[in-house]
């Protein structure tokens, strides 16, 4: 059977929005985990599709040359990505922000007045084998910080992307766990920013992360991606714990 195109995914994730099981806070949707530029810029996407906490999504994580980051998301900072990561984040905005396929591998990124963003990606025999081990973890793993770390730690070097973080904190304190299922790297990429051209993608100097949440040295998309916070689920009584 051939694999769907990271297109498929998203026209998937976009015509049937579903969230993992749980009581804890919620996503699922698709992601360019991010992207490194010259003169120490960065950029990641954001597009969930389902959420527990408030409405669907898109965001775009901004690092500029200053070190500084920004997001930018359609949805208000207390229900998107700046609730979970705005201790790392100098600026968070609510503005239009828009994420569109114009073929099965190319992803165009906007956000009006700051960001234009074309990404070429493409299927690996790596990519393709680690979503496949992906979709035949049991669901226990994913319930497994530690068995989530040796997989990021894996994952990253089989990439080329450095280190990987499925599990930890985040900035602002909470734990999170991360399921990608489905992985394809970038061929190529454009992106104007502040209308400056940005060059051509290259890693970082040392590679960022915000807590333990470590961001690519390469881009990356994950697509048939859930996230989820279990620190945020609601503590149970104790008189529940033992059924009594």
């Amino acid at each position: 059977m051939k694999a769907p195109t990271p297109r498929q995914c998203a026209d998937e994730a976009e015509a049937g929005p579903r969230l993992p099981q749980g009581s804890a806070e919620r996503f699922s949707g698709y992601a360019l985990m991010g992207m490194p530029f010259g003169a120490g810029r960065y950029l990641a996407y954001r597009r969930f599709t389902a959420s527990s906490i408030g409405p669907a999504y898109h965001a775009v994580w901004l690092r500029r040359g200053d070190g500084h980051w920004s997001v930018y998301a359609d949805a208000p900072p207390e229900l998107s990505c700046n609730r979970y990561f705005g201790a790392a984040f100098s600026h968070a905005i609510q503005c239009p922000v828009s994420g569109r396929f114009t073929d099965p591998f190319t992803l165009e990124v906007a956000v009006p007045g700051v960001l234009e963003w074309r990404i070429r990606l493409e299927s690996t025999r790596a990519a393709g084998a680690l979503g496949a081990m992906a979709g035949m973890m049991p669901a226990a793993v994913w319930r497994n910080d530690r068995l989530l770390g040796a997989m990021g730690r894996a994952m990253g070097p089989a990439l080329r992307a450095g280190r990987l973080g499925m599990a930890g904190l985040v900035p602002n304190g909470q734990r999170f766990r991360a399921r990608p299922l489905r992985v394809w790297t970038v061929a190529a990429a454009e992106a104007v920013i502040d209308s400056q051209d940005a060059g051509a993608p290259r890693p970082l100097a040392a590679q960022e992360h915000l807590a333990d949440f470590w961001l690519p040295q390469r881009g990356l998309f994950v697509a048939d991606l859930d996230l989820e916070f279990p620190s945020t689920a609601p503590a149970v009584p104790a008189a529940a714990v033992g059924g009594g």
